[in-house]
C-alpha cells in the first residue's frame, strides 16, 4: 500500500513538472535598465525568451516551484525498491517505459475521474477487432489525452494490465530506440502499447510505417499521443496512409465542460472553456485561463512552440515556410496573441500590420452611451491612447514599426491554416439577404478562455487610466461589468454558432444579415427545405426587443422565399424555457448546447 502510494506521488510530480517552465530567470542590464529573460536548454542549445516585468514574479514561482518539485521527485525514487524501479533503470529499455504494478499506480489518480465522449473511440480500438491499424490520438496540451489513457488502464484486469506499456519518448530517443523497446515487448507477449509524444522523434515521420507495418499486423495494439498536430497529418499521408485512426482532443464543447469537470454555466465556459484544467468537482487543480501569464504561457508552449516544433522537425512540401522568420525572430508568438485579439472580426492582413486598437473597447463605449437605464460617456473621457497603448503591452503585441518581419498574406494564410489545423478556429459563414451574392464569414476561437483572458486583460488596461480610476467604485463596477457582458454576449454567439455547426455537418449554419438587422443563426436543412432561426441573448430575461426580428414579416417571408418554411423561431438566453403567445420559443442557451 505504501509502495502504491508513492508510484502515485510519482506520477503526479512527474506530471506536474511536465506542465512548468525549465530553466532559470536571468538578468541584463542595459543603458541602466534591467531586463528578464526565461533561459532554458532545448536540443542541446541555449534559449532565451523576454519576461515582460508584470509577470516577472509570476514566473520566478513557476521556476521555484518545478525546481521544488523534482527535489521532492529525486527523494522519492531514492526510496523505491529496485523491484519497483522503472525497466529502463535497468538497462533493459532504451526509453521510460511503465508496465504492471507501474502502470496500476500511473492510473490510480486519476479513478474517478468521469469521462470524454470520445473516450469510447479508444476503447473500442483497444477491445474491438480492428487489426492492422495504429490509433492516433492528438491535440494540444491539457485537452486529456493522457488521462484518456490512464483512464484505459484504469479499466483494465491484472491479466491485461500485465501485457500492457506506456512508453514516454523525449528529442533524445530515436525510432530505431523504440524499436528495440518494442522487439523486446513483443516477445514477451505484450498487446497494448502506447507512446506519448511519439512526434519528439525527428524521425517520427519517415519511419512510422514501423508501427502499422511491423507491429499491428501481428496483433498488438498500438496507441500514439501527442501534440504535434502537423506531425501525425503528414504521417497520415505518408508513412500511415489507410493504417492508422485518427482521434483529434483539441475541441471540448460545452457539454463535456459541464459534464467531465462538473462545472455549470455559459459564463464558466466562457472564462475557463478550452482546457480540462479547471478544478471544479473532478479533474486538474487550476485553470489554464485564470490569468493573463498563464493564458499567454499557453499560446506559448502549446500553440506556439507546437508551430515551431512543425518548423524545426517536417519540412515536407515547403509547409508552413513563411513563418520561419518569424519563428527565428522570436515573434511568432506575438502573431499568434494579435490573431486570437482579433479573431472574432476579421482575419486580415490588415488586422496583422495595423496598430493595434481594441475593438472590445469600441463596442463597449458605444453601448455605454445609449444604455437605457443608466448612461455614460465615460468611455470617450477616458485617455484613450493610453488605454489602448497599455493593452497592447499587456498583449505583447508588436505594432508594424517594431516588427523585424514584414507580415504579409503568405503569412496570414498559413497562420490561419496552421490554427485550424488544431482545430482552435472555424470559419462560420455570414450571409445576406436581399443580396445573395455578398458572401463572407467570420472567425471563431474554440477555446474561449483564451478569447476572455486577453478581455481580462483590457479590464486591467482601463484601471490604469486617471480618468476611470477617478469614478466612484459603483461607476468603475458598472462600467467594468457592461464591457465584460459585452464580450461575455458575443462570444456566447461564437460558441452557439461554433457547436451547431459541428454537430449539424449535413446542414447549414450561418449569420443571416438584412440592410437592417440580422438573424443571429440559421439553421438551414437542405434536404428538408426549411430552416429555423434564431436569436443569441446573454441575458437571463426575456424582452420584446430581443425577439422583434424573428417576427419582421418582410425578413422572414425573404428567408422562407430562399430558406425555404420557418419551422421553428428561437431566443436562446441564460432564463428558463417558456414559447410565446406568437409562437417565438425562448430557450436556455444551456440545455440548448448539451442537447447538440
Amino acid at each position: 500500500m505504501e509502495l502504491d502510494k508513492t508510484l502515485t506521488r510519482i506520477a503526479k510530480l512527474e506530471h506536474q513538472i511536465a506542465e512548468l517552465p525549465a530553466g532559470s530567470v536571468t538578468k541584463k542590464t542595459v543603458n541602466g535598465k534591467d531586463y528578464y529573460y526565461h533561459r532554458w536548454t532545448e536540443e542541446k542549445k541555449r534559449r532565451e525568451k523576454y519576461i515582460p516585468a508584470e509577470e516577472l514574479d509570476w514566473f520566478r514561482k513557476q521556476i521555484e516551484q518545478r525546481k521544488a518539485l523534482e527535489k521532492e521527485l529525486k527523494t522519492l525514487k531514492k526510496q523505491l525498491p529496485n523491484a519497483a524501479v522503472p525497466a529502463a533503470s535497468a538497462q533493459v529499455f532504451a526509453t521510460t517505459v511503465r508496465t504492471g504494478a507501474a502502470l496500476r499506480a500511473f492510473s490510480a489518480p486519476i479513478r474517478n475521474y468521469k469521462k470524454r465522449a470520445c473516450f469510447q473511440q479508444l476503447h473500442n480500438y483497444i477491445y474491438g477487432s480492428v487489426q492492422d491499424r495504429v490509433f492516433i490520438l492528438y491535440g494540444l496540451r491539457r485537452t486529456g489525452k493522457t488521462t484518456m489513457i490512464r483512464q484505459i488502464f484504469a479499466e483494465m484486469s491484472d491479466a491485461e494490465l500485465a501485457k500492457s506499456a506506456f512508453i514516454q519518448t523525449t528529442t533524445k530517443n530515436t525510432l530505431a530506440e523504440v524499436n528495440r523497446d518494442l522487439q523486446y515487448l513483443q516477445t514477451q507477449g505484450f498487446q497494448y502499447v502506447f507512446l506519448d509524444e511519439v512526434t519528439l522523434m525527428e524521425d517520427f515521420i519517415e519511419g512510422a510505417a514501423l508501427f502499422s507495418d511491423v507491429y499491428a499486423t501481428c496483433g498488438m495494439k498500438i496507441v500514439l499521443s501527442g501534440t504535434d498536430s502537423l506531425g501525425f497529418l503528414f504521417t497520415k499521408d505518408e508513412q500511415l496512409y489507410d493504417r492508422c485512426i485518427l482521434l483529434h482532443t483539441t475541441f471540448i464543447p460545452y457539454r463535456e465542460f459541464e459534464s467531465v469537470l462538473g462545472i455549470q454555466g455559459i459564463d464558466e465556459y466562457i472564462r475557463y472553456g478550452g482546457t480540462m484544467s479547471l478544478g471544479g468537482i473532478l479533474y486538474n487543480e487550476a485553470s489554464t485561463f485564470a490569468s493573463k501569464e498563464s493564458a499567454d504561457e499557453y499560446v506559448d508552449t502549446a500553440i506556439a512552440r507546437n508551430i515551431q516544433h512543425s518548423l524545426r522537425c517536417y519540412q515536407y512540401e515547403g509547409h508552413f515556410r513563411n513563418l520561419r522568420n518569424l519563428y527565428e525572430k522570436n515573434e511568432l508568438t506575438s502573431a499568434i496573441n494579435r490573431v486570437v485579439e482579433d479573431i472574432n472580426h476579421r482575419f486580415t492582413l490588415e488586422v496583422l500590420t495595423q496598430d493595434f486598437k481594441s475593438h472590445d473597447l469600441g463596442i463597449s463605449a458605444s453601448n455605454l452611451r445609449r444604455d437605457r437605464n443608466n448612461p455614460t460617456d465615460i468611455l470617450d473621457r477616458i485617455d484613450l491612447s493610453t488605454v489602448t497603448e497599455g493593452l497592447r503591452k499587456l498583449l505583447e503585441i508588436r505594432n508594424k514599426p517594431e516588427q523585424t518581419v514584414v507580415l504579409d498574406n503568405a503569412h496570414v494564410f498559413e497562420i490561419k491554416e496552421y490554427l485550424d489545423l488544431l482545430d482552435l478556429t472555424q470559419d462560420i459563414d455570414i450571409r445576406s439577404l436581399p443580396d445573395v451574392s455578398r458572401k463572407f464569414s467570420r472567425t471563431v476561437i474554440a477555446q474561449p478562455g483564451l478569447r476572455y483572458a486577453q478581455a481580462d486583460a483590457l479590464i486591467r488596461s482601463l484601471l490604469q487610466d486617471e480618468t476611470f480610476a477617478a469614478l466612484s467604485l459603483l461607476e468603475r463596477t458598472t462600467v467594468q461589468e457592461r464591457i465584460l457582458d459585452e464580450i461575455r454576449g458575443r462570444m456566447m454567439e461564437d460558441i452557439v454558432l461554433l457547436e451547431t455547426k459541428l454537430a449539424n455537418p449535413k446542414k447549414e449554419v450561418f449569420v443571416l444579415q438584412f440592410p437592417i438587422g440580422e438573424f443571429d443563426m440559421v439553421v438551414f436543412d437542405p434536404a428538408a427545405g426549411s430552416c429555423q432561426v434564431f436569436e443569441i441573448k446573454h441575458s437571463a430575461e426575456g424582452v420584446p426587443q430581443q425577439y422583434r426580428h424573428l417576427i419582421d414579416e418582410e425578413k422572414c417571408a425573404q428567408t422562407e422565399h430562399r430558406f425555404g418554411p420557418i419551422t421553428g423561431r428561437f431566443v436562446l438566453y441564460r432564463g428558463e424555457d417558456r414559447m410565446l403567445e406568437n409562437g417565438v420559443v425562448y430557450q436556455n442557451v444551456e440545455d440548448y448546447l448539451k442537447q447538440l
